[in-house]
Protein backbone atom coordinates (compact mmCIF):
# COMPACT_ATOMS: atom_id res chain seq x y z
CA UNK A 1 0.00 0.00 0.00
CA UNK A 2 1.17 3.48 -0.66
CA UNK A 3 2.18 5.77 2.17
CA UNK A 4 -0.69 8.19 1.56
CA UNK A 5 -3.18 5.37 2.27
CA UNK A 6 -1.89 5.19 5.85
CA UNK A 7 -1.84 8.97 6.20
CA UNK A 8 -5.38 9.35 4.83
CA UNK A 9 -6.80 6.48 6.88
CA UNK A 10 -5.04 7.75 10.02
CA UNK A 11 -6.38 11.27 9.47
CA UNK A 12 -9.91 9.96 8.95
CA UNK A 13 -9.65 7.76 12.03
CA UNK A 14 -8.37 10.67 14.13
CA UNK A 15 -11.11 12.97 12.84
CA UNK A 16 -13.72 10.36 13.70
CA UNK A 17 -12.20 10.00 17.17
CA UNK A 18 -12.55 13.76 17.69
CA UNK A 19 -16.19 13.61 16.59
CA UNK A 20 -16.92 10.61 18.82
CA UNK A 21 -15.17 12.29 21.76
CA UNK A 22 -17.30 15.40 21.30
CA UNK A 23 -20.40 13.22 20.98
CA UNK A 24 -19.49 11.48 24.24
CA UNK A 25 -18.83 14.75 26.07
CA UNK A 26 -21.94 16.55 24.88
CA UNK A 27 -24.47 14.10 23.48
CA UNK A 28 -24.03 11.05 25.69
CA UNK A 29 -23.38 12.71 29.04
CA UNK A 30 -27.08 12.72 29.90
CA UNK A 31 -27.72 9.25 28.47
CA UNK A 32 -24.89 7.09 29.82
CA UNK A 33 -23.82 6.56 33.40
CA UNK A 34 -20.23 7.35 34.44
CA UNK A 35 -19.03 3.77 33.91
CA UNK A 36 -20.51 3.54 30.39
CA UNK A 37 -19.11 6.95 29.52
CA UNK A 38 -15.66 5.84 30.69
CA UNK A 39 -15.91 2.73 28.49
CA UNK A 40 -16.85 4.87 25.48
CA UNK A 41 -14.02 7.34 26.16
CA UNK A 42 -11.51 4.49 26.42
CA UNK A 43 -12.51 3.47 22.90
CA UNK A 44 -12.04 7.05 21.72
CA UNK A 45 -8.57 7.27 23.33
CA UNK A 46 -7.31 4.05 21.75
CA UNK A 47 -8.76 5.02 18.39
CA UNK A 48 -7.03 8.40 18.54
CA UNK A 49 -3.64 7.02 19.56
CA UNK A 50 -3.66 4.35 16.88
CA UNK A 51 -4.94 6.75 14.23
CA UNK A 52 -2.02 9.05 15.04
CA UNK A 53 0.27 6.03 14.86
CA UNK A 54 -1.11 5.32 11.36
CA UNK A 55 -0.15 8.88 10.36
CA UNK A 56 3.38 8.22 11.61
CA UNK A 57 3.42 4.88 9.82
CA UNK A 58 2.79 6.73 6.58
CA UNK A 59 5.77 8.94 7.32
CA UNK A 60 8.20 6.06 7.96
CA UNK A 61 6.91 3.74 5.21
CA UNK A 62 9.90 4.33 2.87
CA UNK A 63 12.38 3.21 5.55
CA UNK A 64 10.71 -0.09 6.46
CA UNK A 65 10.02 -3.36 4.66
CA UNK A 66 6.65 -3.11 2.91
CA UNK A 67 5.37 -6.36 4.37
CA UNK A 68 5.93 -5.10 7.93
CA UNK A 69 4.28 -1.77 7.16
CA UNK A 70 1.19 -3.45 5.69
CA UNK A 71 0.98 -5.91 8.60
CA UNK A 72 1.28 -3.05 11.08
CA UNK A 73 -1.34 -0.87 9.40
CA UNK A 74 -3.88 -3.64 8.95
CA UNK A 75 -3.36 -4.89 12.51
CA UNK A 76 -3.94 -1.40 13.90
CA UNK A 77 -7.12 -0.95 11.85
CA UNK A 78 -8.42 -4.34 12.98
CA UNK A 79 -7.57 -3.26 16.52
CA UNK A 80 -9.46 0.01 16.15
CA UNK A 81 -12.51 -1.77 14.75
CA UNK A 82 -12.51 -4.61 17.29
CA UNK A 83 -11.25 -2.84 20.42
CA UNK A 84 -12.74 0.63 20.08
CA UNK A 85 -15.77 -0.53 18.10
CA UNK A 86 -16.71 -3.15 20.69
CA UNK A 87 -16.32 -0.59 23.50
CA UNK A 88 -18.57 1.89 21.68
CA UNK A 89 -21.24 -0.74 21.12
CA UNK A 90 -20.89 -2.15 24.63
CA UNK A 91 -21.39 1.29 26.19
CA UNK A 92 -24.33 2.17 23.94
CA UNK A 93 -26.19 -1.14 23.66
CA UNK A 94 -25.17 -3.25 26.68
CA UNK A 95 -24.49 -6.23 24.37
CA UNK A 96 -22.34 -8.20 26.81
CA UNK A 97 -21.43 -10.80 24.17
CA UNK A 98 -19.12 -8.12 22.73
CA UNK A 99 -16.86 -8.46 25.78
CA UNK A 100 -14.60 -11.12 24.20
CA UNK A 101 -14.13 -9.02 21.04
CA UNK A 102 -12.36 -6.25 22.96
CA UNK A 103 -9.26 -8.28 23.92
CA UNK A 104 -8.96 -9.50 20.32
CA UNK A 105 -8.69 -5.86 19.30
CA UNK A 106 -6.06 -5.31 21.98
CA UNK A 107 -4.13 -8.31 20.69
CA UNK A 108 -4.33 -6.86 17.19
CA UNK A 109 -2.84 -3.59 18.47
CA UNK A 110 0.03 -5.58 19.98
CA UNK A 111 0.59 -7.50 16.74
CA UNK A 112 0.85 -4.17 14.93
CA UNK A 113 3.40 -2.80 17.38
CA UNK A 114 5.38 -6.03 17.17
CA UNK A 115 5.36 -5.91 13.36
CA UNK A 116 6.59 -2.32 13.46
CA UNK A 117 9.41 -3.21 15.86
CA UNK A 118 10.38 -6.19 13.71
CA UNK A 119 10.34 -4.05 10.57
CA UNK A 120 12.56 -1.43 12.18
CA UNK A 121 14.96 -4.10 13.42
CA UNK A 122 15.06 -5.73 10.00
CA UNK A 123 15.60 -2.40 8.22
CA UNK A 124 18.51 -1.65 10.56
CA UNK A 125 20.23 -4.91 9.63
CA UNK A 126 20.20 -4.22 5.89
Amino acid sequence: MRRQHWIISGALGAGLAVALGAFAAHGLKATLNDYELAIFKTGVNYQMWHSLALLCLGAVTPQLPERCVVTTGIAWWVGILCFSGSLYLLALTHMTWLGPVTPLGGLSFLVGWGALAFGAWRAGRQ
